[in-house]
């Protein structure tokens, strides 16, 4: 049986489906399946998923009617997990395409050092003409989920959030699915699988090509439903650090939230978060430094240490939970020094 099953979503990519699948199956590792899920794709990717599979015994193609990436990439799982004795997985969308030590350095970085989940850099790029086939550092780094969690934000190979880019022992999934019918579904997964990790490898060297597709979910513009969405997974990762005990990745997740609410407040989504949003000093308290509990609401507003005027004027009117503001502006002034 296979080591890993490599699970990609398939769905209106007719340009871009071969260069894909060409490259996963030009892989120097090749101890691996190639699970394709058709979502009821209106175009010939069913077709061409059909014609590949017919060439490479190595592939399987599920056909099935249109529920969303993260219902396909379920679709996926489960296939795995009742059909393959393979080990592990890995999740490619189907207009990018990656390297071809992917498998082969991926496996190795999480093998060799003893953990369940490696994970490595990606790059943009708008087409494969830009693709670098040297590797300059293919070093490895060990690191904590907390870590890891904290230079999230700032450095591209802790890439934290997407469920590609990655390989999981199958077994982190026993229990966790993708969010069928939600945005931002790898906001809202991927760090329940990573905390299941006393420890992660890292690898620096961009393995993964980001296809740059103006047709693409990522390219569209934010809209209601997908602001929404995106605050109420960092709501859930804020709530998940501190039930389990992780406070760095608290507070980094607090920063996050603040960054989002200064981003969307303009928008009703936002407002809406806002008025929803559970007390942090009510619940979170103890995980809050003392400074943040002795301030009122309107010290942080008019304090000297804060002025930001157009943040003034856009949540005075909001009706809102106290506490979320809160840790929002808390968030701001104690990590951006405002």
């Amino acid at each position: 049986m296979p080591k890993i099953s490599v699970i990609v979503p398939v769905y209106k990519v007719e340009k871009y489906i071969h260069r894909c699948i060409d490259s996963i199956l030009n892989q120097t590792f090749s101890d691996f399946e190639l699970i394709l899920v058709d979502d009821g794709s209106p175009d010939n990717c069913g077709r061409i998923c059909d014609e590949y599979a017919e060439c490479d015994d190595r592939i399987k193609v599920i056909h099935k009617e249109n529920g969303g990436l993260s219902d396909a990439r379920n679709a996926g799982i489960d296939w795995a997990f009742k059909n393959s004795g393979s080990e592990w997985l890995t999740f490619i969308d189907s207009d990018d395409w990656v390297h071809e030590k992917y498998l082969e350095l991926l496996f190795a970085a999480a093998s060799e050092n003893g953990v369940s989940l490696s994970s490595c850099g990606h790059k943009p790029l708008k087409d494969i003409s830009e693709t670098e086939n040297i590797i300059e550092n293919d070093d490895v780094i060990i690191d904590s989920p907390e870590n890891m969690f904290q230079k999230g934000l700032e450095y591209t190979e802790y890439n934290f959030t997407t469920a590609w880019g990655r390989l999981y022992k199958k077994d982190l999934f026993e229990k966790i699915r993708y969010p069928k019918g939600r945005l931002h579904e790898d906001e809202l997964t991927t760090y329940k699988l990573i905390y299941q990790c006393d420890k992660i490898a890292v690898i620096k060297a961009p393995l993964y090509y980001y296809f740059q597709n103006a047709e693409g979910i990522m390219s569209q513009k934010d809209s209601p439903a997908k602001m929404s969405d995106r605050l109420t997974g960092v709501l859930e990762q804020i709530d998940f650090f501190y039930k389990n005990g992780f406070p760095v990745s608290f507070g980094v997740a607090i920063k996050h939230y603040a960054f989002l609410i200064k981003e969307y407040l303009p928008s009703g989504s936002a407002k809406k978060q806002l008025s929803k949003a559970s007390s942090f000093e009510k619940e979170y308290g103890d995980y809050l430094p003392q400074e943040f509990k002795k301030y009122g609401y309107k010290k942080y507003l008019t304090g000297k240490a804060f002025k930001i005027e157009n943040f003034k004027n856009d949540i005075k009117n909001v009706k809102r939970d106290k506490g979320s503001i809160f840790a929002a502006l808390w968030a701001l002034k104690n990590y951006w020094k405002i």
